[in-house]
């Protein structure tokens, strides 16, 4: 069984797939931080602004592969001809994306990507790797797809990362009561190392999920 926070359908906001329809599997839990306010002042990534805890999330519950499955193809629309594409994401999803997952949902041809912290072992084959290094974490994910960095963090560089080996490499600013000035701070270091680009969290701008 898979713990889900949320299941929903809607348009991909950030990174590379920007703008790209996806139906969105929140997996509850998370090993940077408990996800309860009260244990904040504990977590890792202090800056995290989504709710992962528990189940009680739109379309959330415990499932078996065969039943994500089926959600899955119940939200994704019929009159389009592409297979289903699928945004695993926390929480951390690594924690329970298995390799009997990643199997079973191949074989019902449903495309799947991630978005992790880097910090667990995934399984094999997963289609898109975005990985999303948090401050005092170590990742062990050093390749992929995607590599986004919520900028600026403490004692997170992007310099830490541009040796590795991914694709894309984005810089996103922090959202908190100073994004103008991060924003200004993220343009400011992608036109000055070109390797970056600017990934902005545009589906809170237009106002969808």
């Amino acid at each position: 069984m898979y713990k889900v926070k949320e299941i929903y359908y809607t348009i991909q906001g950030e990174g590379y797939h920007t703008g790209k329809p996806a139906v969105f599997v929140r997996f509850s839990g998370c090993n940077l931080w408990s996800g309860r306010e009260e244990d904040r002042h504990k977590a890792i990534c202090k800056f995290c602004d989504t709710d992962f805890w528990g189940t009680d999330g739109e379309r959330g519950g415990k499932y078996t592969a065969e039943q994500l499955s089926a959600i899955i193809y119940d939200l994704w629309p019929t009159d389009m001809m592409q297979h289903p594409f699928i945004v695993c994401t926390g929480g951390e999803p690594g924690l329970q994306l298995d390799q009997a997952l990643v199997d079973f949902l191949h074989d019902a041809n449903i495309q799947i990507a991630i978005e992790t912290n880097g910090t667990v072992e995934l399984a094999n084959d997963i289609d898109w790797i975005c990985v999303s290094p948090k401050a005092d974490s170590k990742i062990i994910i050093t390749y992929g797809n995607e590599l986004k960095l919520v900028y600026p963090q403490l004692e997170n560089d992007p310099e830490q990362y541009s040796h590795l080996d991914f694709e894309h490499y984005y810089l996103q600013p922090l959202d908190d009561e100073s994004q103008a000035e991060h924003i200004s701070k993220c343009v400011e270091y992608c036109m000055r190392y070109p390797q970056w680009k600017l990934s902005l969290q545009t589906h809170k701008f237009i106002g969808i999920d």
